[in-house]
């Protein structure tokens, strides 16, 4: 074997022993998506609920390979990327659409989250086909309990997701009710809303005509054989705007 086949193959195992952790990756993430942030807001913010002790010793292993560092007083400056940290970005972004794009549906990863499939369904609005009129979709997602969640719809308006049923006339909402890997497919772009209603995989009830303008508020998912278009997970539009 060459040397220079040795060298690549170090490097690249040198980088997955310091980076292959998943909390170095979200630590990193975090940084990229909003800037500078003491130790409690990471502890915080980081999804998963990792423990003080396992941040610090993450946050040294990260300080020590320079992709992070801190200014000023040692235990009052905020945590950020330095340029080498910055340089990682392009390749987070890349590791995050090959995520979208290929891994299985995972329904444990969103029992967790559960909000995240409203985040996802939020970016496959289609804008130009919303109605004049202000609807509600009432998700209802069956896994080992239920969960439900409301995307506020309406022409000319940003599209939002809320954890609270904003309690408007019930003829404004349509109700979508489905097995969470079906919304997740849905959600994600893999599956379009307008077969999974067809097939009855996505039961939805309301105003007839509400229901029935329904697949034209989001996006078409993609034909066999054409390309996956991922779906934006939450923070990548920023994520993206620091790497550019």
């Amino acid at each position: 074997m060459s040397t220079g086949v040795n060298t690549e193959y170090c490097s690249f195992t040198k980088a997955a022993e310091y980076l292959g952790d998943r909390w170095c990756l979200l630590i990193l993430r975090e940084l990229a998506m909003h800037g500078p942030l003491g130790f409690n807001a990471l502890a915080s913010d980081i999804p998963g609920h990792i423990s003080r002790s396992v941040l610090t010793d993450r946050l040294h292993r990260l300080r020590d390979l320079g992709v992070v560092s801190r200014a000023g007083t040692p235990h009052q400056a905020p945590y950020g990327l330095t340029s080498t940290g910055q340089a990682l970005i392009p390749t987070m972004l890349a590791f995050n659409s090959w995520a979208d794009g290929w891994l299985p549906e995972d329904p444990a990863f969103v029992v967790r989250d559960p909000e995240i499939v409203l985040g996802w369904l939020t970016e496959r609005v289609e804008v130009a086909g919303l109605p004049d009129r202000q609807v509600i979709v009432e998700l209802r997602m069956r896994h080992e309990k239920e969960f439900r969640s409301w995307l506020v719809l309406e022409a000319g308006v940003e599209p939002y997701g809320c954890l609270e049923d904003p309690l408007l006339d019930e003829t404004r909402y349509v109700y979508l009710q489905a097995g969470l890997p079906v919304l997740m497919s849905v959600a994600r772009g893999r599956r379009d809303l307008a077969d999974a209603l067809a097939d009855g995989s996505i039961e939805a009830d309301g105003d007839p005509a509400l229901v029935g303008q329904l697949p034209n508020w989001f996006k078409r998912a993609p034909a066999l054989g054409d390309p996956v278009e991922p779906a934006t997970s939450p923070g990548a539009p920023e994520l993206a705007r620091q790497a550019s």
